[in-house]
């Protein structure tokens, strides 16, 4: 896009806060990754990437590695369609299913690994992946046990990519 997309604003505030206030809706605390310069006056807690410039898995390595929590919903910040009530659907979906990781799966066949759920358990295979080269979440997935959850709203979780897809988009 040619700017850092968290930033953009969106229906008042920026996108990354608009994702944050959906998962603090859906699961509670958000915890982002990223640059503490650039994101730590946003109010939310900020982490630095243990991987930066190497894509969203080493982001989402980084998230399992300071995080606590069984399950860890973990969400692109370009997704403004997001809502708690959806994010905390798809971790209650989470429990109880068997997999290491729990993804949406649209009704177009596609995998959302950017807006899925996370068990610790996944973080070695993730790993292994990242640590073989694999920089693509739906190639690292292949490395852990995924099970998939069917969403009939595609656009629930779509994201913004181009500025053709941010002129979708009320920016103001």
């Amino acid at each position: 896009m040619g700017s850092d997309k968290a930033l953009l604003r969106y229906r008042g505030a920026t996108l990354v806060e608009t994702v944050a206030e959906a998962v603090r809706q859906g699961v509670g605390r958000p915890l982002l990754v990223g640059n503490r310069d650039r994101y730590g006056g946003l109010g939310y807690e900020v982490i630095p990437d243990l991987y930066p410039g190497e894509g969203p898995l080493g982001g989402v390595l980084t998230a399992l590695e300071n995080s606590s929590a069984e399950w860890n919903l973990i969400v692109a910040c370009d997704m403004p369609e997001l809502t708690g009530e959806f994010l905390g659907g798809l971790m209650d979906a989470a429990e109880g299913r068997g997999g290491e990781v729990l993804v949406p799966l649209g009704p177009d066949g596609r995998a959302e690994p950017l807006c899925a759920v996370y068990g610790k358990g996944a973080r070695p295979g993730l790993q292994r992946a990242f640590d073989r080269g694999v920089r693509q979440m739906r190639a690292a997935l292949e490395e852990v046990r995924a099970v998939t959850h069917f969403v009939p709203e595609l656009a629930r979780f779509q994201n913004v990519n181009t500025p053709g897809d941010w002129a979708r988009y009320d920016a103001g």
